[in-house]
């Protein structure tokens, strides 16, 4: 905290920056494609320029024969930056998360860029509702729930079904264009009894059934193993969220799909830890 926040002359922000980005945060997240993003390229000068060509097509969708280019050939780089530039400073607050969620996954599998991990911390330090997981813009506010998703996706690497599932739930919660949390919720439980059925080794268990045998094997709690119990029914049962839709059905709102993703999340860790 600055010295001018002590003392009350400049004011401490207190609330979480929903739908809208401020100046600051809009400028740090521009540092983080500068310094975090494109600079880790600027000794690999064909890489940089391919990626700038990847950004200029299927980011901005934009024509091959209006890339910035040297008279000589080949794509000048600093001219598309510059145009990313003009762009993301005139572009919504939604379209900057767009940028950002594209630029992530073209680095997501290189270890030396480190541009994922700072933006997630400028967004922590500028209070957005927001965060990066697995690529995608989330709606999630702590540092605590993110550990828990992102863990449940590196624990069940091995287990394609299971990693399959936590993903999709992440795509249908994080889609700001057409939100499906109904089907979030249902990946979400799908990634549990997807896990639930790898460590009883039976395809064919429900969840009720492998968490008995989990329950007996692995000595977990009665009460947790009837908890995962009670919403595997509210999902499962004749009106639940697995089910075609009634008239009187209550819909499934942004609240219950992120509810039902981190702690799904959470409690395939914990199986995780149980079996090794």
């Amino acid at each position: 905290m600055r010295f001018s926040q002590k003392i009350g002359i400049t004011s401490i922000r207190e609330s979480f920056q929903f739908e809208s980005i401020d100046q600051r945060l809009e400028n740090k997240l521009w540092n983080n494609i500068l310094q975090d993003f494109f600079e880790p390229f600027s000794s690999y000068d064909s890489d940089r320029r391919e990626i700038c060509k990847i950004i200029w097509l299927e980011f901005y969708f934009n024509r091959i024969d209006q890339i910035p280019s040297f008279s000589s050939g080949g794509v000048y780089a600093q001219g598309v930056i510059k145009y990313i530039e003009e762009w993301y400073f005139e572009s919504e607050w939604y379209e900057k998360y767009d940028l950002i969620e594209f630029l992530s996954s073209l680095v997501q599998s290189i270890p030396f860029i480190k541009f994922t991990h700072n933006c997630n911390k400028s967004l922590k330090e500028e209070m957005s509702a927001y965060r990066i997981v697995d690529c995608s813009i989330v709606e999630i506010t702590s540092d605590e729930e993110i550990v828990e998703i992102e863990t449940a996706i590196q624990n069940s690497s091995e287990f394609n079904s299971v990693n399959t599932h936590l993903k999709a739930a992440i795509k249908f919660l994080s889609d700001r264009e057409n939100p499906d949390y109904r089907n979030s919720v249902k990946e979400s439980i799908s990634a549990v009894e997807s896990f639930c059925c790898i460590i009883t080794e039976n395809n064919n268990a429900t969840l009720g059934n492998a968490l008995k045998k989990i329950e007996e094997k692995f000595k977990i709690h009665k009460a947790l193993k009837n908890a995962f119990s009670s919403i595997y029914g509210y999902t499962s049962d004749s009106g639940g969220i697995r089910h075609s839709l009634l008239e009187d059905d209550i819909p499934v709102t942004k609240e219950d799909a992120q509810f039902m993703l981190i702690s799904c999340s959470a409690f395939i860790n914990y199986l995780k830890s149980k079996i090794e």
